[in-house]
């Protein structure tokens, strides 16, 4: 009969990489310019937006960076499931205070379904101030 001897670290390792084969961290961008808001406007702003799918924690990571409004950010979202020029509703709040300042951090919780639009391009950021309180720059997330 013959003995197989397989140290701990070798079963570690070999947990890892099986581990680290599954999870998933899905990097993505959005460019957000007020010709993207529908309907568009004139405003001066832009921003980017970076954004991080981690499918195996259910979690999106943003930074979401931003210049030019004609006022202060008074929120900020992604929204979907939607193509480039349809609207849809708030996946998640990234920002809802008056007086955002850029960039804004943070990590938020995703369902299964909301990781599936994000990582599909069905879904955008959005930036609102007062005077464009349904949006004033938007950018479709991309990978």
């Amino acid at each position: 009969m013959k003995v197989l001897h397989v140290t701990t670290g070798a079963l570690l390792a070999a947990g890892l990489s099986f581990t680290a084969a599954h999870a998933e961290m899905v990097k993505m961008k959005a460019n957000l310019t007020s010709a993207q808001e529908v309907p568009a406007n004139d405003s001066k702003g832009k921003g980017t937006a970076e954004i991080t799918v981690d499918t195996t924690g259910k979690k999106v990571m943003f930074t979401v960076n931003f210049e030019g409004l004609s006022g202060d950010a008074v929120a900020a979202h992604i929204h979907g499931p939607a193509e480039a020029g349809a609207n849809a509703g708030v996946i998640v709040n990234i920002g809802m205070a008056g007086g955002l300042k850029s960039p804004i951090k943070g990590e938020l919780p995703l369902t299964d379904a909301q990781i599936a639009d994000v990582t599909a391009g069905k879904s955008y950021v959005n930036v609102h101030t007062a005077a464009n309180k349904g949006g004033e720059i938007r950018g479709q997330i991309t990978k």
